[in-house]
């Protein structure tokens, strides 16, 4: 009987407890960090558009590279990083010859081995 009392009194704090939630918090962006989420995600889907392209995903399976990880690969990549390679893939001709489509895939290849995010040129 008293075991009863103890384990109904255990589970009724217990029901209370998990009844009570937590306090949710939301904070005011600036107009500058807004600005800037919307210029990263800009030049993420230029790139990310670039990458798409079937010539282009075709060269990385021949460089055994799966398009779909270099996707989330390039999308982790940080505003400055994006910066940069998309000026990397303005400078290549659009739609040129294939030795130029190696070599942006070489290029996004090597940002991605430089900061770390893959480790292919060891393997080679």
């Amino acid at each position: 009987m008293k075991s009863n009392r103890i384990i109904a009194a255990t589970l009724s704090v217990l029901l209370l407890w998990a009844g009570v939630s937590s306090a949710a918090s939301a904070a005011l962006i600036g107009t500058r960090e807004a600005l800037a989420m919307e210029q990263r995600d800009t030049l993420l889907a230029s790139v990310q558009a670039r990458l798409a392209r079937e010539d282009v995903q075709q060269a990385m399976v021949q460089l055994g590279v799966d398009p779909v990880e270099a996707s989330l690969r390039v999308a982790a990549l940080d505003q400055q990083e994006l910066l940069q390679l998309q000026g990397q893939l303005e400078q290549l001709p659009a739609g040129g010859s294939l030795l130029a489509l190696i070599g942006a895939v070489f290029v996004v290849l090597l940002i991605l081995e430089v900061t770390g995010v893959i480790n292919i040129f060891n393997k080679v």
